[in-house]
Order: C-alpha cells, then sequence, then structure tokens
C-alpha cells in the first residue's frame, strides 16, 4: 500500500478500501457466476462441501489477528518512547535548578531540542524518512553542558549525575521512536492477507453459485468484514503517520514550563 493512503483521514481511508474490495467482490461474482452457467463447471461447484469456509475464515482470523497485534504492538512502544523522552527532559529541567548559573541556558536548550522534534522530526518520521545519522544538536549542546558543569556540593554531583542520566535517557527514547516510525507491515503479509481473502470469497462464490441473491449477500457480508479488517490494520501500522498517530503531546506539555522558567 501506498504511503499516501496512510495519511488519509481513517474514513478516507476506509471509503478507498471498502470500494476496492467492493470492486474485486464484484469482479469474482460476475466471474464465478458467468462459469456456473456451464453445466459441468455448475456441478462441480456444487460439489464443495460448505464445509470448507469455516477452516478458511478461520486462517483468515489468524492472520488479521497476527497482523493486529504487530502494529498494536509497534503503536504501544511508540506511544511509550514518547511519553518517556518527555519525562526525562522534564526530569532534567527539574535537576537543573541545583545549578542557577546554567539553569536558564540548559531549558532553553531543551526547548529548542522540543521545537525542533516538533516540527522537524515529526514531519520526517509520519513520512519514514527519520534518520539516526545526525545526533540532535540541542539535545547534545545540553548534555556537553550538563558535563562540564562545575559541582561544588556533594549535592550538585548528585544532581549533575542525574542531569546526565536524564539526558542519555531521552536521547535514548528519541532513538527508540526514530526507530520505530521505521517499521511497517510488509507487502508479503498484505499480499497474504488479501489472497486469502480471495480464496474465501472465491469459495463462497462457488458453494452458492445456484442462487444469486443469497450469494450477493454472503459475499457483501464477508466483504464488509475483510474491508473492516484491513481498515483496522492500515490505520495502525505506521505508528507516526496518519489520523491515528503517535503525537508529540507530552513533549509540547514540556515546553510551557522551559518558556516560563527559561525567559530574560
Amino acid at each position: 500500500m501506498g504511503l499516501w493512503l496512510f495519511q488519509l483521514p481513517v474514513l478516507a481511508m476506509g471509503a478507498i478500501i471498502l470500494g476496492l474490495i467492493y470492486l474485486g467482490t464484484a469482479i469474482i461474482y460476475w466471474v464465478v457466476t458467468a462459469l456456473a452457467k456451464r453445466d459441468r463447471l455448475r456441478v462441480a461447484f456444487k460439489a464443495i462441501s460448505p464445509g470448507m469456509l469455516p477452516p478458511i475464515s478461520v486462517v483468515f482470523a489468524l492472520l488479521v489477528g497476527f497482523m493486529a497485534a504487530q502494529v498494536w504492538s509497534d503503536s504501544e512502544k511508540a506511544n511509550t518512547a514518547v511519553n518517556s523522552e518527555a519525562s526525562a527532559l522534564r526530569d532534567a529541567m527539574l535537576i537543573s535548578t541545583a545549578f542557577p548559573d546554567s539553569e536558564h541556558r540548559m531549558k532553553a536548550l531543551i526547548r529548542s531540542y522540543i521545537e525542533e522534534a516538533v516540527s522537524q522530526e515529526w514531519p520526517a518520521m509520519a513520512q519514514q524518512n527519520a534518520t539516526l545519522s545526525l545526533a540532535p544538536p540541542r539535545l547534545s549542546e545540553a548534555l556537553r553542558l550538563a558535563l562540564g558543569l562545575q559541582a561544588t556540593t556533594p549535592g550538585q554531583l548528585d544532581a549533575q549525575r542525574e542531569l546526565v542520566g536524564a539526558l542519555k535517557t531521552a536521547l535514548d527514547f528519541r532513538r527508540q521512536r526514530i526507530i520505530l516510525s521505521s517499521s511497517r507491515v510488509n507487502w508479503v503479509k498484505w499480499t497474504v492477507l488479501l489472497a486469502q481473502a480471495a480464496v474465501m470469497l472465491v469459495a463462497i462464490a462457488m458453494v452458492h453459485c445456484d442462487n444469486q441473491l443469497a450469494n450477493k449477500i454472503i459475499l457483501t457480508i464477508f466483504a464488509t468484514s475483510v474491508g473492516v479488517a484491513v481498515v483496522l490494520v492500515a490505520a495502525h501500522a505506521r505508528p507516526f503517520t496518519g489520523e491515528i498517530s503517535v503525537r508529540p503531546t507530552y513533549l509540547l506539555q514540556v515546553m510551557p514550563e522551559a518558556d516560563a522558567k527559561a525567559g530574560p
């Protein structure tokens, strides 16, 4: 599936996916109905046992379950990475109060880092173009500032150690979210899922080929189920892309604190 599809609102994505699945279902129905007009093929179709339909449906359901488990796990990990990164930055700002001479500079750097993450990294992650080739300059500078602090009391020594640890934690979770932004459901899984759905639709059309109205109703019901399952997986397939994606909410909540404390 193209990136443009994942960037659509869920309703628009659903309409396109359902439309394509209904079109494919209609083609299957027309082909099977045309073939069933031949006596030998109609007899062969009717000889297919309806008992084969439940096992095929179970296989389709298992495939959907496996794919859903993957995308929801990736989404949960991405949320955790962003929230943990924000928490680490918040800790760094609180700890920086132990160094009054450097507190404003530290908070200004963290504020600038968050601004760059939201304005530059998030669009890149949505396009799956974000990389780890360059370290974030503002957070790297903040880490250098923390390492160069002159701790004169035991409390400041502990604070410096905690400050450096918080900044390193933020860097680690930034790395995790960028890696997770590249996660996707590969084309093999999509192909297998849609092929299994097509097999099920063909089997239904063959079993009910002698009753066109019932065939249409059953095919429509199953096609709708397939479409809903595909939309569910596609809407969560890329953690930082689309309407249902991970937002920098908690990072933005850190910024007002930084602005208030780091002003002139």
